[in-house]
């Protein structure tokens, strides 16, 4: 019941916690009291009062409006005091005409430390003052405040405290539980923007976004990146990825935890069986679609991920550097936190973005009032949210493009942005210098074929790429021919080709191949060329994959392990030789491991007899708790949250209960008690029977050593 409890009140605002609050400071109360108290508009709290009936946090008692038990523990946490600072009014509570009247007449050093002591939470350690004392004979600001009962003692909840009840800091705060409104939530601070310069830095960032992606996962898949054996990326792979797309860390870090989220990459073995990153085959599939599909695919998986790229690089709490894609690098609070920031920045006026300076500040501010009690790392998630939704093209200038506004609704963008991004374009524009540029962004395939042969020398509106003899031999090694690249140049060129080019194209094409490089696990040598003649002719060897490479010399690519038992049942009788042409020759000591031994297996009669007075006793022990059982009245209470239900049933009908706990040694006990409070997650009780000015016989217990709540008639 405490986790529902506490779940529901995740989601509140601090307005909506701040009603909540002063219910629990009041008591048992009235609408129209609870609005007295609270500064905020009545038709405010009449509808949060509402809200929070709907979702059973409070409940309308023949009495009155009260909160759910156990509200109050949830919002205190480890502070008796909630959201006001107040502590709940105690139950004797004075009038709130006669408290005003004895403050107003503290000296100002007694006043000052009573604002203290409720400002921090209604608590304070009494030190030497002396409890007991009437008001004239007080001789310090605390005695005398004891001396008023303005603090009391904690009593066993709280020993070696003073508590400062909630009447106290109602009448201090002129019977409000706050000081300032709780129904009006912080403004953001905003300023106008260009639109055309807002909404081209948006674009401009999604198509980036989309390009590097691409450009990136093609590069993986032709040299896959190593992946750690925590499956995180390493540091250096990550700056080479950083290198190759020629942005910073952070933002390599970003682009590969999007792509992972959107199932464009994963994990594979290379030849050599270790783990590497590569494309999967629904990147093959999303490379095909319009740039608009794209991006929404990633902007989707970014918008619903608890990934913490910006961390990437920072250092963790073993002082050890966090790495991309590891996968410890989650939060769950950010995707929550991604959506709040998104949503505030489409409250903004039309046009307006985080103002500069202030701007990001106050929409932390902003939502940590829409959600008080999410994790202290708000600040950082928001900051981040904000940070990387500008660089996946989300908004431009701080401002919520449009797209990026049906994005935050639940719609898909791709349509909207189809209409802001200009017409890929079919060619390219080559210059005498070796460069290409691209007049607009390129259609999929002809920039896909260009990346094969040519460098990107820089980006922009209009992408310049380079040919060099290193590009034109890397389309070579992917399969181009000599006359494959003339072609393409000249049908992707809408200027002639220059003779440059075609110079370079042609050297290249002549150097390309004159070394030639093969895999061979073993060799075999002999002096007997006739030897391995016939072993190369033997249809027998014909699964050994030799080749001839001198007259007596031949190569294979099976691992000598398993080259050497198979030329042997051919019948040749092959000796091992070294790096240094010495022929190994030796008898190899078979591996073996020491069996495990123990006392029973020596002795079999030791263990029948241990085996069967371990039945004995489980069966004697099963009978008596059988026995012990059926002797017990029948409980009222199941383990948890029915436990606290029914202590809290039996203070509020003032009746005995037998509890069963554990004790600090294990030992399980009963014992009839009259429940007194609960709170802090420990019963107060006094044994039942006990005479009313026996001290010792009130107790404590933890509730979470309870185990069972038995009325007693």
């Amino acid at each position: 019941m405490r986790n529902s409890i506490a779940r529901t009140l995740d989601g509140l605002t601090r307005g909506e916690l701040s009603v909540l609050d002063a219910l629990v400071v009041a008591g048992q109360t009235t609408e129209v009291e609870l609005i007295s108290i609270l500064r905020a508009e009545p038709s405010y709290v009449a509808t949060t009062v509402a809200h929070l009936v709907d979702l059973a946090l409070a409940w309308e008692s023949p009495e009155g409006l009260r909160a759910l038990s156990g509200v109050a523990d949830c919002l205190a946490g480890g502070n008796a005091a909630g959201v006001s600072g107040l502590r709940p009014r105690s139950p004797g509570r004075r009038d709130t005409v006669e408290l005003e009247t004895v403050i107003a007449a503290l000296p100002r050093e007694a006043r000052s430390l009573l604002e203290h002591v409720v400002a921090e939470g209604g608590t304070a350690k009494p030190g030497t003052a002396r409890i007991g004392l009437r008001p004239e004979d007080a001789e310090t600001p605390a005695e005398l405040l004891i001396a008023h009962r303005l603090l009391l003692p904690g009593g066993s909840l709280q020993p070696g405290l003073l508590v400062a009840p909630g009447e106290v800091g109602l009448a201090l705060r002129a019977g409000r539980t706050t000081t300032d409104p709780v129904d009006t939530p912080p403004t953001v601070a905003s300023e106008a923007r260009s639109p055309r310069l807002a909404l081209g830095a948006a674009v401009g960032a999604a198509t980036d976004v989309v390009r590097r992606t691409e450009t990136l996962l093609e590069w993986w898949g032709v040299r896959p990146a190593a992946a750690l054996r925590t499956t995180g990326l390493g540091v250096r792979e990550l700056k080479a990825s950083a290198t190759y797309l020629q942005v910073s860390d952070t933002v390599a870090a970003l682009l590969v935890e999007v792509a992972a989220e959107a199932g464009l990459i994963g994990t594979r073995a290379d030849s050599d069986g270790n783990p590497v990153w590569v494309p999967t085959t629904d990147f093959d599939r999303w490379r095909e679609l319009p740039t608009a599909e794209k991006w929404s695919t990633l902007a989707h998986a970014w918008l619903a991920s608890a990934r913490l790229p910006s961390l990437v690089g920072e250092r963790g709490p073993d002082q050890k550097p966090w790495n991309a894609l590891t996968p410890e690098l989650s939060s769950s609070g950010m995707p929550e936190a991604k959506q709040m920031a998104l949503a505030t920045l489409a409250g903004l006026p039309e046009g307006h973005g985080l103002a500069a300076g202030t701007g990001l500040p106050t929409l932390v501010t902003r939502v940590a009032w829409e959600r008080p009690r999410r994790p202290r790392t708000r600040p950082d998630l928001v900051g981040w949210a904000v940070a990387e939704a500008a660089v996946l093209g989300i908004t431009g200038a701080d401002v919520l493009s449009s797209y990026g506004r049906v994005l935050v609704e639940g719609g898909d963008p791709a349509p909207v942005l189809a209409t802001l991004l200009p017409a890929p374009v079919d060619h390219v524009l080559i210059q005498a210098d070796l460069t290409a540029v691209a007049p607009g962004p390129l259609e999929p395939d002809l920039a896909r074929r260009l990346n094969q042969v040519a460098d990107v020398e820089s980006h922009g509106a209009a992408t310049v790429y380079r040919f060099t003899p290193d590009s034109v031999r890397r389309g070579l090694d992917v399969g181009w021919t000599a006359a494959e690249l003339h072609a393409f140049v000249l049908a992707a060129s809408r200027t002639p080709i220059p003779q440059p080019l075609s110079y370079l194209i042609d050297d290249v094409v002549r150097s390309f191949g004159r070394l030639r490089v093969g895999v061979a696990s073993s060799f075999i040598r002999s002096e007997d060329e006739a030897a391995l003649a016939g072993l190369v002719g033997d249809p027998r060897a014909a699964g050994l994959n030799l080749q001839r490479i001198a007259p007596t010399v031949l190569v294979s690519t099976l691992p000598i392990d398993v080259l050497l038992p198979r030329l042997r049942d051919l019948g040749v009788a092959p000796v091992v030789e070294g790096p240094d042409g010495v022929v190994r020759v030796g008898a190899v000591e078979p591996l073996r491991a020491r069996s495990a031994r123990t006392r029973d297996g020596a002795d079999p009669a030791r263990a029948a007899a241990r085996q069967s007075a371990h039945v004995v006793s489980a069966v004697l022990t099963l009978r008596g708790g059988d026995a012990e059982a059926r002797s017990r009245p029948a409980s009222a209470s199941a383990p948890g949250g029915g436990v606290l239900s029914a202590l809290r049933e039996a203070i509020e009908r003032r009746g005995a209960v037998l509890i069963g706990f554990t004790d600090n040694q294990g030992v399980v006990s009963e014992r009839a008690v009259l429940p007194l409070s609960v709170e802090g997650g420990r019963l107060t009780a006094r044994d039942q029977g006990a005479p009313d000015d026996d001290l010792d016989a009130e107790r404590t217990y933890a509730v979470h050593r309870i185990s069972r709540v038995v009325p007693v008639a």
